[in-house]
């Protein structure tokens, strides 16, 4: 599993997702470090076990075992997170604002990488997973920590396109099934 076999197990309407994969594993505005923290964050975030496991893959080449398990920690802490502080975000009640999250989140303070690489790819995974607030904390910690605008955005169309391949792949996949289904009737 590599890179090349996800981008071949892509349907040809999806040419674009092929390309734009091509073009995001030679960015170079992040560290190796940074991009591929924010692949291996941004496939498990994306959910899809083919994406995951060509990313992974191809990421190891890429990562020391430190970073793989700090990414793979960014991507469980913020499926947490993005839940809790969207429900806060998105109340109309206020109260919550002010209420302690009582959450365990031990791994931001000491993610195993630099805190940069870790907020980055947290801030990923919140762009798939829709958290306003957390994008907005994330940012904020990347600016502080002297990340430029076009080191940001370029982890968020990694989360991006990421994203969109395993929607066209299990989108394709269902469609296959329909049509095998249609067939056999």
């Amino acid at each position: 599993m590599s890179i090349e076999t996800l981008k071949s197990a892509l349907p040809d309407y999806a040419r674009d997702l092929k390309l734009n994969l091509s073009s995001l594993a030679g960015e170079e505005t992040l560290t190796a470090q940074q991009l591929w923290g924010s692949f291996v964050a941004s496939a498990i975030a994306s959910r899809n076990p083919l994406v995951i496991e060509a990313i992974e893959t191809e990421a190891k080449a890429h990562l020391s075992a430190e970073a793989l398990t700090a990414a793979r920690a960014a991507a469980a802490i913020m499926a947490m997170n993005n839940i809790y502080y969207r429900f806060v975000h998105l109340s109309s009640n206020q109260e919550y604002h002010t209420m302690p999250a009582r959450l365990r989140m031990n791994v931001i303070g000491k993610p195993g990488v630099d805190k940069v690489d870790f907020e980055l790819w947290s801030l990923a995974v919140s762009a798939i997973n829709g958290c306003g607030m957390c994008i907005d904390a994330h940012e904020h910690e990347l600016r502080k920590g002297g990340l430029k605008s076009e080191a940001i955005q370029a982890a968020i169309r990694i989360a991006a396109v990421v994203h969109a391949v395993a929607v066209t792949l299990e989108g394709d996949a269902v469609a296959q099934q329909i049509t095998n289904a249609q067939e056999a009737a």
